[in-house]
């Protein structure tokens, strides 16, 4: 367990790490539970870094504004999928874009309220489940998420399966996870964390319990190629696979991530795909 979140590790009674699977269902109602009691600590430690309309892709510090991954969005329709405060989808609107944000966490989507009141661009916010997705069929020019939903639902495959459907033919689908290489080291951004401890072909998610055997966090991991695969298989075009590299002067850290083990190993992978 990690003394960055201890606060919400208290609150849901957390109390060690269980080696097991998790289904959907599990996974929905402890990321709930976890995002809604981490997120006032997660905007005190990253919301300035995030900003309240602002689209950074990555804590390696890439911005939409400057690499355009989703192209012209002027006047059209994007999802941000997993958005919890939503400075993405509050960027895109006030690009021109229409644009709609939704995440699993009423606690995320407090915080976004109160930024659309603090800026004044009011991007419409919906609670639901990335693999759940509660929009018509091809209702949507462009979908994204930096670093939001996708790790989090059991079966990735159904998450882009219902993003291809809310999508209109040629709409892009862009989306930023950890690196799958991170999954082989601690979470830890000094020395402790160049030595691998875990294989990367164990796809056992990582589980927190409390006392009584419940899940109180779970993330999942996915190799580079089950990524692809699960990609392909919802009719998805990959594009680019974008792995950042730590740029020069930049001395933050975020969690796992910091200057030593950005300069050895990517953090980040970008998936830029399309409908068809």
């Amino acid at each position: 367990m990690s003394d960055q979140h201890a606060s919400a590790e208290q609150a849901l009674g957390t109390t060690g790490i269980a080696k097991r699977g998790v289904d959907a269902a599990e996974s929905r109602a402890a990321n709930r539970m976890w995002w809604d009691a981490d997120a006032d600590d997660y905007h005190a430690e990253h919301g300035d870094f995030l900003g309240a309309a602002d689209f950074l892709w990555c804590p390696e510090g890439v911005r939409e504004e400057e690499v355009g991954y989703l192209g012209d969005l002027r006047g059209r329709r994007v999802l941000e999928v997993g958005c919890g405060s939503a400075p993405c989808a509050r960027w895109l609107t006030s690009r021109g874009a229409r644009a709609v944000a939704f995440d699993i966490s009423a606690g995320m989507l407090r915080h976004a309220v109160a930024a659309n009141e603090a800026t004044g661009v009011a991007v419409p916010l919906v609670q639901a489940s990335a693999d759940q997705l509660p929009f018509a069929a091809g209702s949507f020019d462009a979908a994204c998420s930096a670093f939001g939903a996708v790790p989090f639902v059991a079966d990735v495959g159904e998450v882009f399966r219902e993003v291809a459907r809310v999508l209109r033919p040629g709409a892009p689908w862009v989306f930023s996870v950890t690196h799958p290489i991170r999954w082989i080291f601690p979470d830890d951004p000094g020395p402790g964390g160049l030595t691998v401890t875990q294989s990367y072909f164990d796809r056992t998610p990582y589980v927190e319990v409390d006392d009584s055997g419940r899940a109180t966090y779970v993330e999942h991991h996915r190799t580079t190629g089950d990524y692809v695969r699960a990609l392909v298989g919802a009719g998805l075009e990959l594009v680019d696979v974008v792995e950042p590299e730590w740029p020069a002067g930049h001395t933050r850290t975020w969690g796992q991530w910091s200057p030593l083990r950005g300069r050895l190993f990517p953090g980040t992978a970008i998936f830029r795909t399309r409908k068809p």
